[in-house]
């Protein structure tokens, strides 16, 4: 385990056990979402079905067209309630807010329909929209506030967090948040490194499991939604040590001296609460994992007879597997195994990426070198992507014991260099579209890669992705430094 300056640091017995715990992560308030919306658009669609078929003759009746009309009046009802926060995990646990927010935001699809939609009478419409909605509204409403409370009283979908910090500051958020009726914040232990007098070994039954070192060692190790820093102000060098460390890892950072209430709400309404946003939120993640499936699943249905041709070639030009596997560090400086097609001689390959390869590198196959050149050796990691150690498109993954040309460890050049870990790791990126691949000769050159790998992390977007992963091809054909 290595901290942000990249010493290694090893977690106590007592983090230790609580991180092997939160090996996975909690459920995430958006999954709510999608699963509401998942329900409502079948039932909806059924309820604005039964009002157009309550209002129109038989003789004009047309079953596919009407279920047409009443799909669109679902998805713009469930688009609605999407964009009003409609499914919130707090809305759906009060079942009179959540069934007035439902029918505020279903009056503007049954205007649309009754108005656009080819039926004979306007008044019946409104009438049988009215019974069929209400039938479809209360006992869904009912059921989603009792399985919803169930979910939030459970913790299922708690923002997992540990406090930086403690002594009477900690004691009194904790306080706090016990006072709170609804509080979604769960609290798994207190990092500190004063001693017992100053910093309780235990306050208010949350224990105190290590130092701020082992904090952000906890942090790499374990599901963690949230940190909130509980020192005071006259702490300020220690305050910022703290925001330093944890600007390389992916995780949200509260200051409870900037909060009045102790909410630390994701929402956005109170953003001064927050010193440090998550880098990977969950509405990132999903949008992030379906474009990888989507564009994975494509790329092998196209490329499967180049995978095939490569792996025979790889297979008769000399002894030895057909693929090459290496660990990497993965998202969050976690390590994932990788699996590319073998390039090197079988005696001669290098797992831990020890040496450099260079140009004319005797190590490298003859068809490997064309493997490299073309970055087709790559593309096994497609199953690496569908599996979810790799996206498509982030900052390449470095081996682990990866060192530059002068045998410099990455680290040691760039300070922070585990920052580009704050997303997945990608088979391209924007580094590597805009020429930084390969060697790394030069200190230069590192640091080049490691301001695209930031570039990209905050600026991302599901239409960068896009612009990345349609640039790639081209890219190799002026590609530099892949040997």
């Amino acid at each position: 385990m290595t901290s942000a300056g990249g010493h290694a640091v090893k977690l106590n017995e007592a983090s230790q056990n609580v991180a092997f715990g939160l090996q996975r992560g909690a459920l995430e308030p958006l999954w709510l979402t999608c699963v509401a919306a998942c329900i409502d658009l079948p039932v909806f669609t059924l309820a604005f079905w039964f009002a157009l078929y309550g209002s129109t003759s038989i003789d004009g009746f047309a079953p596919l067209i009407v279920g047409g009309w009443a799909g669109l009046g679902a998805v713009l009802f469930v688009t609605i309630m999407a964009i009003t926060n409609g499914y919130s995990s707090a809305l759906m646990t009060d079942r009179a807010s959540f069934i007035a927010r439902s029918v505020l935001c279903v009056i503007a699809p049954v205007i649309g329909l009754i108005s656009l939609a080819p039926i004979e009478s306007h008044g019946l419409a409104f009438s049988a929209a009215v019974i069929s909605l209400a039938i479809a509204i209360v006992p869904t409403r009912f059921g989603a506030q009792i399985v919803v409370r169930w979910v939030v009283e459970t913790g299922l979908i708690a923002r997992r967090t540990v406090i930086a910090g403690g002594g009477e500051e900690a004691a009194c958020l904790i306080r706090s948040l016990g006072d709170r009726q609804v509080n979604d914040i769960r609290l798994y232990g207190i990092f500190d490194d004063r001693d017992d007098t100053r910093s309780p070994k235990q306050i208010l039954g949350i224990p105190k499991i290590g130092g701020y070192e082992d904090l952000v060692a906890f942090v790499r190790s374990s599901e963690i939604d949230l940190v909130i820093i509980t020192l005071p102000f006259t702490a300020e060098k220690r305050i910022k040590w703290l925001l330093d460390e944890f600007r390389v890892l992916p995780v949200e950072v509260g200051l409870s001296n900037y909060s009045k209430d102790y909410t630390f709400s994701p929402s956005g309404q109170a953003a001064f609460m927050r010193k440090l946003e998550r880098s990977f939120s969950p509405k990132c993640r999903l949008i992030k994992r379906l474009f990888d499936v989507f564009f994975a699943l494509c790329a092998l249905a196209v490329l499967w007879p180049v995978l095939l041709v490569a792996a025979l070639a790889v297979r008769f030009d000399s002894p030895g597997p057909i693929m090459f596997r290496q660990l990497r560090h993965g998202y969050n400086n976690r390590i994932i195994e990788i699996t590319k097609f073998r390039t090197m001689y079988t005696e001669m390959s290098d797992p831990l990426a020890k040496q450099v390869v260079v140009k004319g590198d005797p190590r490298v196959t003859r068809i490997g070198r064309f493997l490299r050149r073309s970055s087709i050796d790559e593309l096994p990691q497609l199953f690496n992507v569908l599996r979810g150690d790799l996206s498509l498109v982030g900052p390449r993954p470095h081996a682990v014991e990866a060192v530059s040309s002068q045998h410099e460890r990455f680290t040691q050049i760039i300070e922070g260099y585990s920052a580009r870990h704050r997303l997945p790791p990608g088979i391209t990126g924007w580094a590597q579209i805009n020429g930084w691949r390969g060697e790394i000769d030069e200190a230069q050159k590192l640091v080049e890669r490691f301001e695209h790998d930031l570039f990209y992390i905050e600026n991302w977007s599901f239409w960068l992705d896009v612009k990345i992963l349609f640039r790639t091809p081209l890219s190799l054909f002026h590609s530099k430094g892949a040997y």
